[in-house]
């Protein structure tokens, strides 16, 4: 009995000659590895069909080149060579590709005073493309932190000035009545409203890195905001936490010019494009800023 040879429909011709510009995957679940560390993932993975009488692109040569990324510490050379395989299984309909990773690296942290620590998670996606034999890299990382509103704490220290002259004006002070009265809720009648933010920093980098630069960029980020979210807390943590947030106050404008300033020193980073979001607690929306540099105008 002759075997029957199975058919590739995906080879005939299309009904409508229209190239299209990017056909492929998303959503593919796979593990991968950075800086040594073996992540839960997804990819997108595409091609562009530029033979617009072809009906279809091969989609499972794309899927079984992503097999490396299992195995090889993700930098830029390995997200190059993948991209370059794609092409290579489709030399005859497509001339760019575009590969892009989706996943959360887990760093450990300490606590401000205490000797606990903790996981904290921090969603990462890496976006390359290879056009016409230029290799395009993108690192995307979302940075949580807290913010305290300076107008707000302006306003709560007004309102404990005047509760102090309500409650001492025309008495003796004494201390240790002074001091009873600042740690109570009698005397600390109003506090400055915080908020968790996030700061979503999406970075050019050169193609020449050898390595993902992800834990230095969230290093120089949360140092440049200062009040970055904690992990495992007891009470003299927590007290610390409050501390840095009272010294610590800023708008979201604030919040991306620090960034701004901080991303241009990380080394191979060549231009960003940053969002800070402050999840207001005071109104119904979010306080929202941007900045880039040496970014592409959309």
């Amino acid at each position: 009995m002759n075997a029957l040879t199975l058919p590739d429909i995906a080879s005939q011709n299309a009904r409508q000659a229209v190239p299209l510009e990017w056909v492929g995957m998303c959503g593919i679940a796979l593990p991968v590895v950075i800086d040594g560390q073996r992540l839960t993932a997804t990819a997108d993975a595409g091609v562009s069909l530029d033979d617009g009488e072809a009906r279809g692109i091969h989609m499972s040569r794309l899927y079984l080149a992503l097999k490396v990324l299992e195995s090889q510490d993700l930098n830029p050379l390995v997200f190059k060579k993948v991209l370059q395989q794609f092409l290579d299984s489709h030399d005859d309909l497509s001339i760019c590709a575009y590969l892009r990773i989706h996943t959360h690296v887990l760093l450990k942290r300490p606590a401000l005073v205490s000797p606990l620590s903790g996981w904290k998670s921090y969603p990462v996606s890496i976006d390359a493309s290879l056009k016409n034999g230029m290799f395009h890299v993108e690192l995307k990382i979302e940075v949580d932190y807290s913010s305290t509103c300076p107008c707000s704490a302006a306003l709560a220290r007004q309102l404990i000035q005047q509760q102090f002259v309500n409650d001492f004006a025309n008495k003796p002070l004494q201390h240790a009545e002074v001091l009873t009265w600042l740690g109570s809720a009698q005397g600390i009648v109003a506090t400055p409203h915080s908020q968790r933010s996030t700061a979503y920093l999406q970075t050019l980098l050169s193609t020449e890195l050898q390595h993902f630069p992800i834990n230095m960029l969230i290093d120089e980020a949360e140092g440049a905001l200062g009040t970055a979210v904690q992990t495992a807390v007891k009470r003299a943590d927590e007290q610390a936490f409050a501390l840095a947030n009272g010294q610590n106050l800023m708008f979201c404008e604030d919040a991306a010019r620090r960034l701004n300033v901080a991303l241009k020193v990380v080394p191979g980073v060549k231009g960003f494009n940053l969002k800070v979001v402050h999840a207001e607690s005071l109104h119904s929306h979010d306080a929202v800023a941007e900045s880039h540099w040496n970014w592409r105008t959309r």
